[in-house]
């Protein structure tokens, strides 16, 4: 496949698919408004945690997308307590969005988004870092957490 999906767009085809089986099965509503609302604060929470890793491997020009290779080994900012915290801050922020539809369906969407991530993503990445920063990175992934 020369075309690879990147986090990304896995994140939107999770959200439109939530959506989507949420508006299929209207009656697997557990949580009425305005209490649904309160999945805002993990959505945009979530996002902003992505927003700032995105601007640290700006500040430390090196690479984001997945499937290159990374310049640099980034251990500060929220990797001082998340080996993934773009996957985590997307995962917070799925759920955030479960909770806003407030349907049980929608947490089908946040549950495949991990379990891609844990099966194809990380290890993946793991395995590229390994290769690029050897001993650096065996350290790194000693003292820090897959997810937290």
């Amino acid at each position: 496949m020369s075309q690879k999906l990147l986090p990304p767009y896995l994140f939107l085809i999770c959200c439109t698919a939530m959506i989507i089986f949420s508006l299929l099965f209207p009656e697997w509503v557990y949580l009425p408004r305005p209490w649904n609302n309160l999945g805002f604060i993990f959505l945009f929470g979530g996002l902003a945690m992505v927003r700032n890793i995105q601007n640290l491997f700006k500040q430390h020009q090196t690479e984001i997308n997945t499937f290159k290779p990374p310049q640099k080994l980034v251990t500060i900012g929220l990797f001082r307590y998340s080996r993934n915290p773009i996957y985590l801050g997307f995962s917070i922020a799925l759920f955030g969005v479960a909770i806003v539809l407030g349907n049980v369906i929608a947490f089908d969407g946040f549950l495949a988004f991990i379990i891609v991530v844990n099966l194809w993503y990380i290890p993946f990445e793991e395995t590229e870092m390994e290769k690029q920063f050897g001993q650096d990175y065996l350290a790194y992934k000693k003292k820090v957490g897959r997810w937290f």
